[in-house]
């Protein structure tokens, strides 16, 4: 079954009891919303969710997050289902992780676990893969001595150390080893995706990213502006690795379109950045589409998940289009609620191609905002130029005179050496 859950007992992990907990300054119903997004990222992890308890929690406790009482009712609870894991939608201290386990003599783990072992499945590309890997060996240090653990425990002979050093202490070198391992092997990989990106930046072209909560339909909107391909499924998470595709828009204006990773509540800090490296298409795009899936009854909090993503990421003060996606799945009382939540948002269908015009338009006005507006005369003798200034601005209107094409349109201030010498006075 999952890795994180290797050990000598039991042979196979196969049920699960979720707990979740509804704090006091969580608002009405959170805990519940919360504990059925954990459920459905636990199924994804092939695990059969057998029962989910919600919590009542006034204080936390140090040993177990919850009172001893309340452990122990959870943990008898757990047992007469036949459970084989304890799975908390709360943050679990390593401590508490092991407290548990010692009590229950279960596998216990936390959301973040799940999300790091979700994240491990659908990773693809080397740049993901060493990314998770690199999330989940810091989020295992603290956690060496639980009696469950993910870790390979296979050992060489050679490099160990003497005798007197500790399994625990072998434990540790070996993870930190692997650990500034992962990292140099992150920078190599980051070096190519900057040279990839320096080749691209050679002939300007406006960039966006497709951000949002995770299953809100970015890949399905990137298929359907760009014609790609890309793996568009109903999971979460069903894409980690950034894909960017070119679109044509008006007047042969061109934008570069990157798919990126869903946001979800509660995602690992440590998830965040580990992942800078394949969210920096984010933090480097020109504006950013935020998809939000408008038939999700959470949308709201979707929403605002995503908008502090963005500002840990330092990228929310960037242009955002905000899109309500799945227009053809709500119901009024959905799109009557998407208004308070955006009031300027476009409601589009991904699927059926409804309204995706006006999203393009929306995508030609934020690239002509950032650009300079210029009046330009180009001889009949120069259509390179005239070429390339299609190829990398806007171009809103042109004509032919006989002493030149007439052009009006907006070009990046970068651009400037390609046509200040046609600039009309």
């Amino acid at each position: 079954m999952a890795n994180f859950l290797e050990d000598k007992r039991p042979e196979k992990i196969e049920r699960a009891f979720l707990v979740g907990v509804q704090t006091k300054d969580m608002a009405a119903g959170e805990g519940a919303e919360l504990l059925d997004e954990l459920t459905e990222l636990v199924e994804n992890l092939k695990l059969t969710v057998v029962r989910t308890e919600l919590v009542q929690l006034r204080t936390a406790t140090p040993a177990t997050l919850l009172g001893s009482g309340k452990t122990k009712e959870l943990i008898e609870l757990a047992k007469a289902e036949g459970c084989h894991v304890i799975v908390f939608d709360e943050a679990l201290t390593p401590a508490q992780q092991r407290n548990w386990e010692k009590l229950s003599e279960l596998a216990v783990i936390d959301r973040q676990e799940v999300i790091l072992q979700v994240f491990a499945d659908r990773a693809q590309t080397r740049e993901a893969v060493l990314q998770v890997a690199l999330a989940r060996m810091e989020y295992s240090l603290p956690r060496l001595t639980r009696a469950w653990s993910h870790l390979s425990r296979q050992r060489g002979s050679g490099g160990m150390g003497g005798e007197g050093e500790t399994q625990l202490e072998q434990d540790r070198r070996l993870v930190n080893d692997r650990i500034v391992a992962l990292k140099r092997e992150l920078i190599d990989v980051r070096k190519q995706r900057a040279t990839q990106r320096q080749r691209r930046q050679r002939v300007p072209v406006p960039t966006a990213a497709i951000v949002g909560y995770t299953n809100a339909g970015k890949s399905s909107l990137l298929n359907a502006l760009t014609g790609a391909s890309v793996l568009a499924e109903n999971k979460l998470f069903a894409t980690l690795d950034p894909t960017t595709r070119q679109l044509q828009l008006r007047g042969n204006q061109k934008l570069l379109v990157t798919d990126t990773v869903g946001f979800i509540r509660r995602l690992p800090h440590g998830l965040v950045e580990a992942f800078k490296a394949t969210l920096e298409e984010v933090i480097l795009a020109d504006f950013l589409i935020h998809v939000v899936d408008v038939a999700n009854p959470n949308a709201a909090q979707h929403h605002e998940t995503t908008l502090a993503v963005l500002k840990e990421l330092g990228a929310v003060e960037k242009p955002i289009i905000t899109v309500f996606n799945k227009v053809d799945a709500a119901d009024e009382a959905a799109l009557n609620r998407a208004h308070f939540i955006a009031p300027d948002a476009l409601y589009i269908s991904a699927r059926s191609g409804k309204n995706l015009d006006q999203l393009i338009a929306a995508c030609l006005e934020q690239i002509a905002d950032a650009l300079d507006a210029v009046e330009l005369l180009v001889p009949h003798t120069r259509y390179d130029v005239i070429a390339k200034l299609h190829a990398t601005g806007h171009v809103q209107f042109e004509e032919s005179r006989d002493d030149g094409v007439f052009i009006q349109g907006r070009f990046a201030p970068a651009q400037a050496g390609l046509y200040k010498a046609f600039l009309v006075k």
